[in-house]
């Protein structure tokens, strides 16, 4: 039995995984065409809808993509209670949505005029349009947090895939029909998020009914405000550069920086994909534990992650300049082959950002997040205003290398509650060595030499991390696994 269930486990996991994934993959499988049909105005343009449509999502959603997990498995018990609970969170986002779009309707347009003047950006047709999108993502992404409670995977997967292909098919006709303007993958995605949000509100209101039970919602508001607020943190921290940048750079520097940024998506996807793989194996070990502390089995986990992150970035800063020159003939989009090796920096940052965060779910101690990642936003925001002004698109670069180190740091000294014990060389030292090895090299020898260098830093990597891992690889005897 228990090997069935754990086979059921694993396929479920991977199921979403890889469901899960394609949001963020659609962003790079898209790449070529927004290549060829739009300049990097028009690319830094969408990037900027992308970033507003996502930001009406999370202000629609009121995390109730995380409560409703909460609240799904404490009220699955009374199917009454349950309904009206699900059915009041869907009729507060159809509320929250015509509110939001009210109000971006009224005001939008002055706000764009205001925030974004002398840019090729306003808010109608396409801000208005991408606000649609943000209101039907926000519905179907609470929906598909619904499916993965209630434990239905094939489902999950499937709408997940359409939603994919609905935006990858109409993004790519859209472009086709109307080259060199954004009527296609805005107008597109609002037609993908629209087919699936209703579908997905069909059959929440068939099966749960029709109510409003504001009782129940108001149970569940605190602890949405919390994720609320850390979710727009999350916004500001990842996404809002994008708009910020428009102060004090051209459109088309935007289009340059995302497009360098979604080149660099596969170590995400990989990052991202490992650790979800594993993790569940991770909470289930420490929760077991009566003192909460680090243990070498956990450890492993995050050695091997840290390994396989150090050679990926490597690998991009050598192979993604290549391809950028041989598959990119746009000049104006071969300016991210600068941006790219320190923007894949920002990874080995991540893998101890993965390491050091852990404690803070698996003890729900969610206290010191909001100041935390304040000082994160206020890093990054702050760093982004006073570096642009001298190093223009590296100024973005770098506030986000000293906002992620910050992370680091403040996530490392505010943990109490649990005892770290890792092997610091192959966690923190590995990836710090060659942070510093390439940023040395790459504004001076790099300059001159790319390619030799860029091969310097993938067989550094390889020397390193064998060096960490010789006494582990020399246990492997490759005879004794052959019998």
């Amino acid at each position: 039995m228990e090997k069935l269930i754990s086979k059921g486990f694993i396929k479920s996991s991977l199921i979403y995984t890889l469901a899960g994934t394609l949001p963020l993959a659609s962003g790079f499988i898209l790449l070529p065409f927004y290549i060829l049909h739009l300049s990097t105005d028009l690319y830094g343009a969408l990037s900027v809808y992308l970033v507003f449509s996502l930001l009406v999502q999370i202000l629609v959603t009121f995390s109730f993509d995380t409560s409703v997990y909460i609240h799904f498995h404490e009220l699955k018990g009374d199917p009454e209670k349950l309904s009206r609970f699900i059915s009041s969170a869907f009729v507060f986002m159809l509320l929250a949505g015509l509110g939001v779009g009210l109000i971006l309707t009224v005001s939008g347009d002055f706000v764009f005029r205001m925030v974004l003047s002398n840019k090729n950006v306003s808010f109608y047709p396409f801000g208005l349009v991408s606000v649609g999108a943000g209101i039907f993502q926000a519905i179907f992404k609470v929906h598909s947090s619904l499916l993965q409670s209630r434990e239905k995977p094939e489902l999950f997967f499937w709408s997940n895939v359409f939603s994919f292909s609905l935006i990858a098919s109409l993004t790519i006709v859209g472009l086709i029909l109307y080259p060199g303007t954004l009527i296609g993958p805005v107008t597109g995605r609002f037609i993908a998020s629209l087919i699936p949000g209703l579908w997905a509100l069909f059959r929440i209101f068939r099966e749960f009914g029709f109510h409003y039970d504001f009782a129940w919602l108001r149970s569940s508001f605190s602890f949405n405000a919390y994720t609320f607020l850390y979710q727009l943190q999350q916004w500001v921290i990842n996404q809002f550069d994008r708009i910020l940048m428009l102060f004090f750079l051209l459109l088309g520097d935007v289009g340059v920086y995302d497009f360098a940024i979604k080149c660099l998506i596969p170590i995400e996807l990989l990052m991202n994909s490992l650790h979800n793989s594993f993790y569940p194996k991770v909470v289930s070990t420490l929760i077991a534990q009566e003192e909460k502390g680090s243990v070498p089995e956990v450890n492993r986990y995050y050695h091997g992650l840290t390994a396989v992150v150090m050679l990926m970035v490597c690998g991009s800063i050598l192979a993604l300049p290549w391809g950028i020159e041989l598959f990119v003939r746009k000049p104006s989009y071969q300016q991210a082959i600068d941006y790219i090796p320190y923007l894949a920096l920002i990874y080995l940052f991540r893998t101890m950002r993965l390491f050091f965060s852990v404690p803070y779910g698996i003890l729900k101690y969610s206290k010191p997040l909001p100041v935390i990642y304040f000082i994160i936003s206020s890093v990054k925001i702050l760093g982004m205003i006073v570096l642009i002004r001298y190093l223009q698109v590296y100024g973005v670069i770098v506030a986000s290398l000293l906002s992620v180190m910050v992370e680091v740091i403040l996530l490392r000294m505010n943990m109490k509650r649990f005892v770290f014990r890792f092997n610091f060389f192959k966690i923190v030292m590995a990836p710090l060595i060659m942070f510093v090895t390439i940023v040395l090299l790459e504004p001076t020898v790099a300059k001159f030499y790319p390619t030799g260098m860029h091969v310097l830093y993938v067989l550094s990597c390889g020397g390193l991390l064998w060096w960490a891992y010789r006494k582990e690889l020399k246990l492997i005897n490759p005879l004794q696994a052959k019998r």
